[in-house]
């Protein structure tokens, strides 16, 4: 299994991962499947030398991915912060994959301008709250009962990692 960039033809893989995580209400706040082609324009927001999107390629086939955001698009005093997201495919977790997602995104952070990381993780997902945690990120937020699936509110946390001062 090797990371490389993601290329427009991953983006179906990617969109089917994603859209995997809908019906288990713990990973996505989307309550319907999304569409290839109205993820374009974020996968075209994405590049190599500030906001990569990446993808855990397993001989061919995209078994997971992480991607960079810019917090507060547009406020350039945000410049130096992104938000990761990771979604690994449901025949492939608890295999590493997340884990060297995300440490390759810490490790590469600095050459990309990048001085601080984030992540959103609802409460209950477990799993990636102590996938960050095990890189050192902290909570730095917690907003209760902001997401609501069907009747149930779900409680979002904030974490987040300073590589440099």
């Amino acid at each position: 299994m090797q990371i490389r960039d993601a290329v427009e033809a991953d983006l179906p893989a990617i969109v089917a991962i994603y859209n995997s995580t809908i019906a288990c209400r713990a990973v996505t706040a989307d309550l319907n499947p999304v569409a290839v082609e109205s993820r374009l324009d974020w996968f075209h927001a994405h590049s190599a030398d500030k906001r990569p999107l990446w993808v855990m390629d397993a001989t061919g086939h995209v078994v997971g991915w992480l991607g960079f955001q810019s917090f507060y698009y547009g406020r350039a005093a945000y410049h130096a912060t992104a938000e990761l997201s990771i979604y690994v495919s449901s025949d492939y977790q608890r295999q590493g994959i997340g884990h060297a997602l995300l440490q390759q995104a810490i490790a590469h952070s600095p050459a990309l301008g990048l001085k601080v990381l984030l992540g959103f993780i609802f409460a209950h997902n477990k799993p990636s709250l102590r996938l960050f945690e095990q890189f050192g990120f902290e909570r730095w937020g917690y907003l209760p009962g902001v997401a609501e699936f069907e009747t149930v509110a779900r409680d979002l946390v904030i974490v987040g990692l300073r590589l440099s001062k």
